[in-house]
């Protein structure tokens, strides 16, 4: 076939099977933003930047801003038609950007398949999930339906969609919910797998190694959304008790999901300045965003890993801690309960509940007897059901190769 992706950050989520395709014979081209710097697994072909939005229609707006970045991509694929006679059997793109909502004007014959990723609730997901910051109101929701609108659209528009968690696809309505395949992006447990010789540096010299007492706490952005206001509470109590006890936070300083604090400010510069002399700084280590080698080495040597997140997308952070065999303390949140089992793969504790969260970080750190049976168990739920090679990438392959008109 041929197949073209749709990505502004290709290859995204796709990283594994656009180059499988290749290898099965597939004709395979991604189309992307011009700014997009990421390397390629396949050859790419861009559009042009999509223009700023100004428009003081506050609820139209994040439409509007979807809608210009789908303008531009169909303009791309113009291009690709007419000035190269490029016609793909099947179109797979993320519709979390709007790219995909023209794409039907300029191949209506392709099978046009999405990436869905999540859908805003107004009720049961993140809107109103954490009253100290972001109390439910009136208003929160309308901006939550607003903002639902090219997703809605993008999926209708689908022939066949794929969401990486039954969380995740269950976010959507029942009508739209039967378009969906659930199937993980996948776990590389070569790589992500315990390792009893990790070693870190840390930014000041500190070597860690894997034995030592040391908790971890990974995020894209440290924010609410994965629980950093609650990690950095639980904190001041778990130092005190475990006075050898180093952690480490790895993440940015802005902000991925949610808004920033305001006054020029961000979330770790809050909590600092909440917590004051409660925290004991010489062993809280901001190692900031760190390449990949890095992050693996602390999450292998760490003897508790922390991960917290509201109701929300669910990181790739914790399928690969797990495939590190992790000692893992969690949030009792809908997205980790899919994963984590309390007490047979990892421990949870109400995400709100600082106390309860503090014990557990500190049972853990003191040694679980029940650590290496959790460790275990963890690994083996990824390798059982989300192993790339062995699961996903298959499953993947065969539900697109499903579209192939000549089958």
């Amino acid at each position: 076939m041929k197949i073209l992706f749709v990505h502004q950050n290709f290859p995204g989520q796709f990283p594994h099977l656009a180059p499988a395709l290749v290898n099965r014979g597939h004709e395979v081209l991604a189309l992307t933003d011009v700014n997009n710097k990421n390397s390629s697994p396949v050859n790419t072909v861009c559009y042009k930047e999509p223009k700023q939005i100004e428009s003081d229609g506050i609820l139209g707006r994040s439409y509007s801003i979807h809608a210009e970045r789908g303008l531009m991509a169909a303009r791309g694929a113009r291009a690709l038609r007419d000035d190269h006679g490029f016609v793909p059997d099947v179109i797979i793109g993320h519709s979390g950007w709007g790219e995909t909502l023209f794409l039907r004007e300029i191949w209506p014959e392709a099978k046009l398949l999405i990436y869905a990723e999540l859908m805003y609730r107004t009720h049961g997901a993140d809107v109103g999930f954490d009253p100290e910051l972001a109390p439910d109101s009136l208003e929160a929701r309308f901006m939550t339906v607003a903002r639902s609108a090219h997703l809605i659209q993008g999926i209708v528009q689908a022939d066949a969609a794929i969401a990486p968690t039954q969380y995740q696809a269950d976010s959507f309505p029942p009508e739209l919910r039967q378009k969906i395949t659930v199937i993980h992006d996948g776990i590389n447990t070569q790589r992500a797998r315990p390792d009893p010789d990790a070693r870190l540096t840390l930014p000041n010299g500190r070597e860690l190694k894997a034995g030592d007492e040391v908790l971890s706490y990974v995020s894209r952005s440290l924010e609410p959304y994965r629980g950093f206001h609650v990690f950095m509470r639980a904190l001041p109590e778990v130092l005190a008790a475990r006075p050898e006890a180093q952690v480490v936070l790895v993440g940015g300083d802005g902000v991925s999901y949610g808004k920033a604090p305001g006054d020029g400010k961000n979330w770790k510069e809050v909590m600092l300045a909440e917590l004051g002399d409660r925290l004991d700084l010489d062993r809280v280590h901001f190692v900031g965003r760190v390449p990949y080698g890095q992050y693996m080495s602390l999450i292998q040597l760490a003897r508790v890993h922390c991960y917290l997140t509201y109701p929300f997308v669910l990181s790739w952070s914790l399928t690969e801690a797990m495939s590190a065999g992790a000692y893992i303390v969690a949030s009792d949140t809908d997205p980790v309960r899919e994963l984590i089992r309390d007490g047979e793969n990892g421990r949870l504790v109400p995400f709100f509940d600082v106390p309860a969260l503090s014990s557990a970080l500190i049972h853990g750190l003191k040694g679980d007897p029940e650590a290496e049976a959790l460790r275990s168990a963890a690994r083996q739920t990824i390798r059982d059901g989300y192993d790339l090679q062995l699961q996903s990438l298959p499953r993947q392959i065969e539900w697109v190769e499903s579209f192939d008109p000549m089958r």
